[in-house]
């Protein structure tokens, strides 16, 4: 494995030669710089994979370089450090999607862990803008027809969302199962649509059927389809989805509606690769790639008797957690500036940014409706916005609904909300607590979640008394 390259920028010769010595002999290959302007100036000519700051500095503060620094290369990871004046600062720089702060004098120790878990995720990332090219590349040479932009749609930097794109890259050649779990808008039905078009049956049909949407009596219809006179009604013969997607796929949304009596025919179809359409008794070879998906907690749903143990485990054969935007909110700008071009287009308008104020309350907004609930905010806003910036008034009302969290009781921080280790302490409690009540309790999946590694989240488990 290459060496991964570090630039330290500090401004105090003894700090900069220290830090350099110290991850030099960690096996990092170093370059230095006495400034800001220094340090962007080498970042224009070098590959650097990770940039380690002083915050203040003279020609430049950490946040200016952070800034410099992303237009250069907008995956390299920024850590921050910081004397107890400039905290505040350094912590307004995380927002900005710095990767964390050190506070000065650095502990080397911690600096070291810091600096691993940073150039993992810089790897992930990198790793993951490969496969989505490629990905890319192989829908645009499938011509298909209403996939355009299908992987362009999957607008992400956060280490949870590139741990779906992995998923997506490796069952995508498969013909196994998928269940795509996630709350409503964070883009399931954009996932199951990746994984097709990344697949051998990308030139077969993509068919979605939404059982949320569906009478409960008419489900079993639309899935199996029915034959003439199967009931009052059905005045002729007609498909259902398997039929309709055979030799592709066939994605299943909100498939804990189906019921209990539909789920046995379901489980039938997936065992034999037959179907029977409703008042018919001759069965029918499908090939079908089965995708479903589900806000719900279907092991929970089992334990009470209200889904199908055995379905479920054919159903879930490979399990995608899409993560809500709350744990995303780093993809809060790139996905604003990938709606406002959407909708500067279909609206011909030519709006540029938010004002400050405007993409404040976009960062802070709780969003119970996820990326769908963003969507919706940013079209109304370019719809209604007269000039070239979106205001604070343009946005629709509620959108200062807002939330920081924290680990006790969901209470906003504030300024007086204590000092800063304990607000960050209670920040990082709630986020493990998300991360496991997300991952099913299952603590590898939510240490990746994390973006940390499984032995760190054991010890941070056993710190806060958690289980």
């Amino acid at each position: 494995m290459a060496e991964e390259t570090i630039l330290v920028i500090d401004d105090e010769p003894i700090q900069r030669e220290a830090l350099a010595g110290h991850l030099n002999n960690r096996g990092h290959s170093v370059l230095v710089a006495d400034s800001g302007r220094s340090g962007i100036e080498t970042l224009q000519h070098h590959l650097v994979d990770l940039i380690l700051t002083d915050f203040r500095m003279p020609d430049m503060d950490g946040q200016e370089v952070l800034v410099a620094a992303r237009k250069i290369n907008p995956e390299i990871e920024v850590i921050i450090m910081t004397a107890f004046g400039t905290v505040d600062g350094a912590v307004d720089a995380m927002r900005e999607g710095a990767y964390h702060y050190l506070e000065k004098p650095v502990d080397l120790d911690e600096l070291g862990k810091v600096v691993d878990r940073a150039l993992e995720r810089h790897l992930l990332i990198s790793e993951n803008r490969l496969l989505k090219s490629q990905l890319r590349e192989r829908t645009r040479s499938a011509s298909l027809d209403g996939f355009d932009g299908i992987f362009d749609g999957i607008v992400s930097i956060a280490p949870a969302m590139e741990d779906v794109l992995n998923t997506v890259a490796r069952s995508a050649p498969s013909r196994a199962t998928v269940l795509v779990r996630g709350e409503s808008g964070t883009g399931k039905e954009l996932v199951a649509r990746a994984i097709h078009a990344a697949s051998p049956r990308c030139d077969r049909p993509f068919v979605a059927v939404n059982c949320a949407a569906l009478n409960v009596n008419l489900i079993e219809s639309e899935l199996f389809g029915h034959e003439k006179g199967a009931y009052t009604g059905a005045d002729q013969q007609r498909q259902g989805r398997f039929e309709q997607a055979d030799g592709g796929t066939l994605f299943i949304d909100e498939v804990a509606e189906v019921p209990t009596e539909v789920q046995v025919k379901l489980l039938r179809v997936l065992q034999e690769r037959t179907v029977e359409r409703v008042g018919g008794n001759v069965p029918k070879e499908v090939d079908v790639r089965l995708i479903s998906a589900t806000h719900q907690n279907l092991t929970a749903l089992v334990s009470q008797g209200l889904f199908r143990e055995d379905l479920f485990y054919r159903l879930n054969v490979v399990s995608v957690l899409v993560p809500p935007l709350r744990e995303r909110r780093q993809d809060i700008p790139l996905l604003i500036d990938h709606f406002l071009q959407r909708y500067n287009a279909e609206n011909g308008k030519q709006i540029s940014e938010l004002s400050k104020e405007a993409m404040d309350l976009m960062m802070r907004h709780r969003y119970p409706g996820n990326v769908r609930e963003l969507q919706n905010m940013i079209e109304r806003a370019v719809v209604m916005t007269r000039g070239s910036v979106i205001s604070k008034i343009d946005l629709p009302s509620g959108a200062d609904d807002t939330e920081i969290e924290s680990a006790a009781d969901g209470d906003q921080v504030s300024p007086n909300s204590g000092s800063l280790p304990d607000q960050v302490e209670a920040l990082e409690r709630r986020a493990i607590e998300q991360a496991l009540d997300g991952a099913d309790g299952i603590q590898s999946r939510a240490a990746k979640y994390l973006g940390i590694t499984e032995r760190n989240l054991r010890y941070k488990l056993k710190k806060y008394g958690l289980k």
